[in-house]
């Protein structure tokens, strides 16, 4: 049975990122390879912020900036309270933050990021509605199941394939589905995400999420190959 360990384990993992992360079904691609969207100012802001927040090395100074992350992603919303996008990404903050913070306040946290990005879908539009349902399907399988969270492997899996659908080539909806995957013992399946993950287009403006993502994913695929 999952433990609340596996919320940390989650937000550990969550990136979006990601996200946005998984804007790049919305965005075209250039000569080069690389990932054209251009977010608002706001989300540009958070995810840019987020970014830094979640790679950095001090754990004090790490949680004092995901305060003050989602303290500015509050004041954002407040303005602009019908803007999809900055739901998504309040919810992966919340989520990040949530890892550094620990105990039940973690658990708090996880589960107002599943509000958050509920609410995204709910609204529609945005550029990173496939974002939002690849992480709350990571949500979903990662967290523990009632009566601790609500932790669900077939809601995690729907909503994982449909942030695949809606976002093939990205390379968080091919990481986070290869987790699911690894997760249910799929290991062989899961290699196939993760190599179009690790060779998914660059994110224009996202070069620091990418490369830790990047680097993320080879730690897998090399952890797969030793224990062939």
């Amino acid at each position: 049975m999952k433990t609340i360990a596996a919320v940390y384990r989650f937000c550990l993992l969550l990136l979006l990122t990601a996200f946005p992360v998984f804007v790049h079904a919305q965005g075209t691609l250039n000569e080069d390879a690389t990932m054209i969207v251009t977010p608002s100012a706001a989300v540009a802001e958070l995810q840019t912020s987020w970014a830094l927040a979640q790679y950095e090395s001090d754990e004090k100074h790490q949680a004092k900036s995901f305060e003050t992350l989602l303290e500015k992603a509050n004041s954002l919303i407040s303005n602009a309270p019908k803007e999809t996008d900055l739901y998504v990404w309040r919810g992966i903050i919340k989520a990040s933050y949530a890892g550094v913070k620990g105990g039940l306040g973690a658990l708090g946290l996880v589960k107002e990021a599943k509000t958050d990005l509920e609410t995204a879908i709910n609204l529609g539009g945005g550029s990173l509605q496939a974002a939002a349902r690849t992480s709350l399907g990571s949500l979903y399988f990662q967290v523990p199941p009632w009566p601790i969270a609500f932790g669900n492997d077939k809601k995690a899996e729907a909503y994982l394939l449909e942030g695949l659908a809606m976002a093939p080539d990205d390379i968080d909806s091919n990481y986070f589905y290869a987790l699911f995957l690894l997760d249910q013992r799929q290991g062989e399946k899961a290699r196939q995400y993760l190599e179009r993950a690790y060779t998914a287009p660059r994110r224009l403006g996202r070069a620091y999420a990418d490369q830790e993502r990047q680097r993320e994913v080879l730690e897998l695929i090399t952890e797969q190959q030793k224990q062939k």
